[in-house]
């Protein structure tokens, strides 16, 4: 199934086997009331309290003559301990341990037997008890009223050493929040008790609301209030220094009743009727370390065909309703929504009806989330318990006693991308397998797999041009988490701020400041460098060039480029590219890295140069890393070497499909600019003479699918006899190339039709800005010269031109071309026209 659930803690493997060696060992000895003491039919009363912020997971059981047992699980030491029994008959509503478990507070209730365990009888009390266990020693009742009461120690992010004081929170059902401070001394060594047991400061935190929220993870608050009847959330961030301060308060449009009460993450939810989840509503706040806060809201069920929930992309500054069909009238829900953070995706299910991962990193366009509905067999095989989504991706299933951590299961997502049919799918699902799989070499290979086999599967995006964007993009993410507003994360992209803190606060206030005063120019394109790089290679064609000094600048850009990625691909490629210097493509390389470099130094805030300046040449690396592995993927399945590209013989159906695939990887890269890897458009080239009739080739490269490198042609000359075939070949290519390339190819091609397009070329540089004299019109004739008087007098004009300095100058590098040359190339040219 696609969400996989990873066990931390599972109540009857990590913690049974430890209470049965308890009870065996306490039988042994023959002890009474000491230690744990359990019957076989008692361990049904095993369950979870809470899970505190350091991992460690606080359980609770009731032995046979009804006593609590409290005990604790040490994520890290993996070991059991027993922190306290009340040899009395109650039930725990909530309980917590301070983080040097030197202090136990818990709340519960005495129940008649005509009681219900979810009704507090007239004149019973909830006893909030606040207990010495280092060792155990005093009792101190905190309160004792007819309301449930809840408990949670903070935890301070600094654990080095004791605290002085201990902070505990009270949560009453009659809608108030208090903190307690508790201070606390050591005697006789290491024996920890209260300093002023009589005298216990507290402070009112909340007051009022009608849904709080406690994120164990970060020692966060949110609840709501009603204010006129709005629903308005709040946030309230609990400090190491014994402060406390509301970030944040923000209208949500959704509908509570200020009669109703509900905790979410305040240890177990066991007042709850299990069986009734879905006539309530659900509500539950998810952050992550790159400052994204979003409410995930389920009113109550009002329809067994459809169910409503929303989103609100708080760090994005909107929200999105959803409605999914439940199908058929009969099919009642049992069973409530539930949404599970994933850090950069929220799932949302409802098992056996529909399965929602929504990406909440770029919630902007709706195609890079994955809805899969009660048609797909994923649906079915989701958990089927109630599960409770703690900070991060750790969720507990109260029932079964078992804390896990959620994951996409790649290996589904990857089937599932190769199995589906539908565009938005495939983008759902590409999206969710790199942010979760984000550098993994296996997986990228998987993609690329699919990608040489499905190339033309997509027909509303760019397949090979998603892939290179988002896998680039997730490949650098992780260096900073503003990265998704400055570099594209795909090739579709068509409130009061917070206090000024550090960490998360900072995050989102950056998030915030984003939404309200970003503009489109903020995300990187290449428009710059797409300007510069026409702009030198029009040089290049003209002869001229800008500063050297400049020019030698952008190449060794480049040169990092290279080196970088060889630095990262130790293995030999198949592919014959990076072979030559491809000054084009090193040129755009170069001027990307350049551009990239300074758009990040100017909007990258707090992060030194020398780091931006790796990200840079990482992510370009990246880039052209993937398309070296497409091309390599794509020659291996197909069996292809470099010897394919000799002419001797017809090309293959498996070059035919390679060749296909490098236009598809052209056609994707030329509409973002972004460069090739060197020798790319050499290799492409040389694949289309040997693919295609010589019709379409011309075509292809009229259209600038294919670009003529030197490389290339060179290889045509030599490699290619003068058949009439090649010779119309030849001729064809060498008309379509640029002057200074023509003419160093000409060279290289021994026939008349090069010879004649050299003294063409040679007399037009001659006879530039040529002014007519007057002449004698006595004509010298030199021994075996040809009786052609006009052809005699114009050789006799080059041949002055030749032996002025300012044609000496202009003619220099171009030696064995000289007036006799053009002479013969002539006389041969009218010879063959002549048909003599």
């Amino acid at each position: 199934m696609a969400l996989r659930l990873v066990s931390d803690f599972d109540l009857r493997k990590d913690v049974l086997p430890w209470l049965r060696s308890q009870r065996a060992a306490s039988a042994a000895a023959g002890a009474r009331g000491g230690g744990p003491g359990v019957l076989e039919n008692n361990y049904e009363s095993l369950r979870i309290l809470n899970v505190e912020r350091n991992g460690n997971i606080i359980y609770t059981y009731k032995d046979d003559k009804g006593n609590v047992f409290f005990g604790l699980y040490d994520c890290r030491t993996r070991q059991n301990e027993h922190l306290y029994t009340f040899e009395k008959d109650l039930h725990v509503v909530s309980c917590s341990v301070n983080s040097e478990r030197t202090l136990l507070a818990a709340s519960l209730v005495h129940f008649t037997k005509e009681g219900r365990k979810n009704e507090l009888q007239p004149g019973s009390k909830c006893l909030t008890l606040l207990v010495e266990i280092h060792p155990v020693n005093n009792v101190k009742v905190l309160k004792a009223v007819d309301s449930y009461i809840w408990v949670q120690f903070l935890y301070p992010h600094v654990e080095s050493h004791p605290l002085a004081e201990n902070h505990l929170l009270l949560i009453s059902e009659e809608k108030y929040i208090e903190k307690i401070h508790i201070q606390v001394i050591q005697e006789d060594g290491n024996r920890v008790v209260l300093k002023d047991s009589g005298h216990l400061p507290r402070e009112r935190v909340a007051e009022d609301f009608v849904w709080a929220q406690w994120d164990m993870s970060e020692q966060r608050l949110y609840y709501i209030d009603l204010k006129k009847s709005r629903s308005v959330l709040k946030c309230i961030q609990f400090s190491a220094d014994e402060k406390f301060n509301l970030m944040f308060e923000a209208p949500l449009d959704i509908t509570l009743s200020d009669s109703g009460f509900k905790l979410v993450n305040f240890g177990c939810d066991d007042l709850q009727d299990q069986e009734n989840l879905s006539k309530h509503l659900t509500l539950c706040v998810f952050t992550n370390h790159t400052g994204t806060l979003c409410v995930c809201y389920s009113p109550k069920f009002d329809s067994w065909e459809k169910i409503t929930y929303s989103v609100f992309y708080f760090h994005k500054g909107h929200s999105k309703t959803f409605t999914a069909a439940l199908g058929s009238v009969d099919s009642r829900v049992t069973k409530g929504l539930t949404f599970l953070n994933l850090d950069y995706y929220v799932a949302v299910y409802l098992p056996g009806h529909f399965f929602h991962l929504l990406n909440i990193q770029h919630p902007d366009l709706i195609c890079h989330s994955l809805f899969l509905t009660g048609n797909n067999e994923v649906v079915d095989m989701l958990p089927h318990s109630p599960l409770q989504s703690l900070s991060g991706s750790l969720v507990l299933d109260w029932c079964s006693g078992k804390l896990s951590r959620a994951v996409l299961n790649q290996s589904y997502l990857l089937q599932f991308l190769w199995n589906t049919r539908l565009d938005y799918e495939k983008m759902g699902a590409l999206h969710c397998v790199l942010s979760w799989g984000r550098d993994h070499p296996f997986l990228e290979a998987k993609i690329i797999q699919w990608i040489s086999e499905n190339i033309s599967a997509c027909h509303s995006f760019d397949l090979i041009q998603e892939f290179i964007i988002a896998s680039s993009y997730w490949s650098i993410y992780p260096e900073t988490s503003d990265m998704d507003k400055l570099l594209p994360y795909s090739s579709v992209l068509a409130w009061n701020t917070v206090h000024s803190f550090k960490g998360y606060w900072e995050k989102l206030n950056s998030n915030l400041e984003y939404i309200k005063y970003s503009k489109p120019h903020l995300l990187y394109n290449n428009s710059m460098v797409q300007r510069e790089w026409h702009s030198l290679i029009s040089e290049e064609k003209t002869g001229r060039r800008r500063s050297m000094v400049y020019v030698r600048n952008i190449l060794d850009n480049a040169m990092k480029v290279i080196s970088n990625l060889e630095a990262r691909n130790l293995e030999p490629r198949l592919t014959p590219l990076f072979q030559e210097e491809d000054n084009p493509q090193r040129l755009l390389m170069g001027l990307m890295v350049s551009e990239l470099k300074d758009h990040l130094l100017r909007h990258l805030q707090g992060v030194e140069k020398k780091k931006i300046e790796q990200m840079v040449l990482d992510y370009i690396s990246k880039l052209l890393d993937l398309i070296c592995q497409i091309l390599e993927t794509s020659w291996r399945k197909h069996h292809l070497h470099p010897s394919v590209l000799h002419f001797s013989r017809r090309a293959s159906a498996a070059e035919f499909t390679v060749f296909h695939i490098m236009t598809r990887i052209l056609k994707a890269t030329s509409s973002l600019f972004l460069p090739l890897p060197p020798g790319f458009h050499t290799l492409h080239t040389l694949l289309g003479v040997h693919c295609l009739p010589l019709h379409n080739l011309l075509h292809y490269i009229d259209d600038g699918v294919l670009l003529l490198t030197e490389t290339a042609v060179t290889r045509l000359m030599k490699d290619l006899d003068n058949s009439e075939k090649n010779e119309k070949l030849k001729f064809s290519i060498i008309v379509r190339l640029p002057p200074l390339i023509g003419q160093k190819i000409c060279r290289l091609w021994d026939h008349p039709m090069s010879s004649n397009i050299i003294s063409r070329n040679h007399v037009k540089r001659l006879l530039l800005n040529y002014k007519k004299e007057p002449r004698s019109s006595m004509i010298d004739k030199s021994p075996g010269s040809v009786e052609f008087l006009p052809l005699n007098y114009f050789i006799e004009i080059l041949t002055d031109r030749e032996s002025s300095s300012q044609a000496l100058y202009a003619l220099e590098g171009h030696d064995n071309v000289d007036a006799k040359f053009v002479e013969e190339a002539a006389l041969k040219h009218t010879t063959m026209l002549l048909g003599l």
